[in-house]
């Protein structure tokens, strides 16, 4: 048996699932009455893990994002991984909004679910290991009560829990 315990804590976004997901909101929107005659779109830049979303004014910008949103919901994706800019003026009267994809842990977050872990005040060992924490301890119930209290903390980018060992 085992001495030791872990699991890996990660935030990814599967982009096949994205670009799926994107593809579909692109055929709704071609094929939704409301937005007949619209010059609204979608484009993914994969390299750049952004979404660029052009409408032709606010209110087609925001049904577009409740598409796109829905379709990431369908998609099990989770809607927060993307992390909106502001909307901007583009060519030809439309408005253009970028959205990013939140793909792995940024250092500052990290440091803030470390710092989560430790004021759990129980026998475990958080560690940070690039994009992603290691957490490791002698006890499988410890490493669960970590889990479920990061899944009940409201932290603005999802997580997933990897590599139980």
């Amino acid at each position: 048996m085992a001495s030791e315990f872990s699991f890996d804590i990660v935030s990814q976004v599967d982009f096949q699932e994205v670009d799926n997901a994107l593809n579909q909101a692109l055929k709704e929107i071609k094929t939704r009455f409301d937005f007949k005659g619209s010059k609204s779109d979608l484009q993914f830049n994969r390299l750049d893990k952004k979404i660029i979303i052009l409408a032709d004014d606010d209110l087609k910008l925001k049904n577009v994002t409740e598409i796109l949103e829905g379709k990431f919901a369908k998609r099990s994706i989770s809607i927060k991984a993307l992390k909106y800019n502001s909307p901007e003026k583009a060519l030809d009267g439309l408005i253009r909004q970028t959205a990013e994809i939140v793909n792995g842990i940024p250092q500052e977050k990290a440091k803030e679910i470390v710092k989560r872990i430790k004021d759990l005040k129980i026998r475990i060992q958080p560690s940070i290991q690039g994009e992603q924490i290691r957490v490791s301890g002698k006890s499988k119930d410890d490493l669960q009560f970590v889990v479920q209290s990061l899944k009940n903390a409201n932290l603005d980018l999802p997580l997933q829990f990897i590599n139980y060992r």
